[in-house]
């Protein structure tokens, strides 16, 4: 049996959520910059080039890379053979979240009530999502997600009929009434199974995958391939002014469903997809 202490989560959560909201994976930079190179549009290649100052600028300020610094999305996947010693793990990593986003100067933009919005000037509460795992490690992934593209997602509830070209028009038809109310070029995360609110989570999660990574089942891999392609002929473009790039990435993560249904949830994120994660 390990024991972490809640003390060690609250340190690490508050580093992560600084370190998310200034750096960009590796992976997004990369995408950036080689859709700069190979934009077709002369003012898509313009502004690719600008956000590529924007990460370069974020980084060697230390300033956030998006002005929205997002909800504060924690996903904790616990070994079984871990006991956490301290607080309330819940507590823990909401205060992880306080101290980074008041430390980092982060902007705060959680309201107590969705309809009296009175804001709880320190970013929390956070979303937190627990998985039980194998072992005696705790990972820990830290994924602000910024609302200007998380109101542009949305849930299909499609029948088993629709099939695999039903989940293609849920993709698309997410992506168009998106348009530049998303801040393209975007990176698409689509759940498909499960039921509404595991939907849902699966598309959430897809942003944190490694954007050059495809799913191992064949298929999924061909789909993400497919609807990238499909995707960038749209001519959303970079800001929404037109352009082969209006997204970088298309990741899908599936679970198994019920015999009466086919859920599909589109979870829409700008270019900035930021998430950190750490193993403790």
């Amino acid at each position: 049996m390990r024991v972490i202490h809640t003390d060690e989560i609250t340190d690490c959560i508050s580093k992560m959520c600084i370190e998310a909201n200034i750096y960009l994976s590796q992976d997004i930079k990369d995408a950036v910059c080689q859709s700069a190179a190979c934009e077709k549009s002369p003012l898509g290649r313009r502004i690719l080039g600008q956000l590529k100052e924007n990460m370069e600028i974020a980084a060697s300020e230390q300033i956030p890379v998006c002005q929205d610094t997002g909800m504060a999305v924690v996903f904790l996947n616990i070994g079984q053979d871990v006991h956490i010693e301290g607080c309330l793990l819940e507590d823990a990593v909401n205060e992880g979240i306080r101290r980074g986003y008041i430390e980092g100067c982060l902007r705060k933009s959680i309201v107590k009530d969705p309809i009296l919005r009175e804001n709880t000037k320190d970013n929390t509460p956070g979303i937190i999502h627990y998985d039980i795992i194998p072992g005696e490690q705790l990972e820990i992934t830290v994924a602000p997600k910024g609302f200007g593209s998380e109101n542009m997602s949305r849930v299909f509830m499609l029948k088993p009929a629709d099939g695999i070209e039903g989940v293609k028009y849920a993709v698309l038809t997410a992506v168009k009434d998106a348009g530049p109310n998303a801040c393209p070029p975007m990176v698409v995360g689509v759940g498909i199974g499960g039921d509404f609110e595991k939907c849902a989570i699966l598309a959430k999660m897809a942003l944190t995958r490694d954007i050059h990574e495809h799913s191992t089942i064949p298929y999924v891999k061909e789909l993400e391939i497919e609807l990238l392609e499909k995707i960038n002929c749209l001519g959303i473009g970079p800001g929404g002014l037109g352009g082969s790039t209006t997204a970088l990435g298309v990741n899908i993560n599936t679970y198994p469903t019920h015999i009466a249904g086919l859920p599909v949830a589109v979870n829409i994120c700008c270019h900035v997809a930021r998430h950190v994660r750490r193993v403790l």
